[in-house]
């Protein structure tokens, strides 16, 4: 069981490990474990590789801009991984985690976060996470259509604050505890 146990309503976000990160297993791995070591509860887990149409769909806000073709084509270009995390503040941990977009500057303002540490470009910069929850719930239906995020809200959200969870090593993620 872990011993997380939070004061206020969880939060969740999206957070992806691009192509250029888990191309490299070992990075990969260390990756998923500062997601643990920082407190998130992992909710699902899901390996998968974009279509370039997905791609498109996905940064269609981006589309005309300067950096749209090259990102469309590397965010098709390998195999990513998704997750859902919760926590208390999600949103903002996440993205205090990747550090900065660019990789130069975050070598130099924030050179523990991930981007410092195994970023290469401002493409290839190692992680994708949503920048409010608005955008949270929206990219997480694009991620996982199946999920609810109203449902798991409504009914694991307090089981999970609580921390009557455990780490499934196997699937790699938190599940809520039987109930007795």
């Amino acid at each position: 069981m872990t011993t997380l146990r939070c004061e206020r309503v969880l939060q969740l976000t999206l957070a992806v490990i691009k192509p250029d990160a888990v191309a490299h297993p070992l990075i990969l791995e260390t990756l998923h474990q500062k997601i643990l070591e920082n407190n998130f509860i992992v909710v699902r887990k899901k390996d998968l590789w974009w279509r370039r149409k997905d791609s498109e769909s996905f940064y269609a806000e981006h589309s005309g801009r300067f950096f749209y073709q090259r990102l469309v084509e590397f965010m098709s270009s390998g195999p990513m991984r998704a997750y859902i995390l919760a926590r208390e503040d999600a949103v903002a941990h996440w993205r205090e985690l990747m550090g900065p977009t660019k990789v130069y500057r975050a070598r130099y303002t924030a050179p523990n976060s991930v981007r410092a540490l195994y970023g290469l470009t401002d493409t290839r910069n190692t992680t994708h996470g949503s920048d409010s929850a608005e955008s949270a719930k929206r990219e997480i239906a694009f991620f996982f259509p199946e999920f609810s995020v109203q449902q798991w809200l409504d009914k694991e959200e307090q089981r999970f604050r609580a921390g009557h969870v455990e780490y499934d090593p196997q699937r790699e993620i938190h599940t809520p505890l039987r109930q007795s």
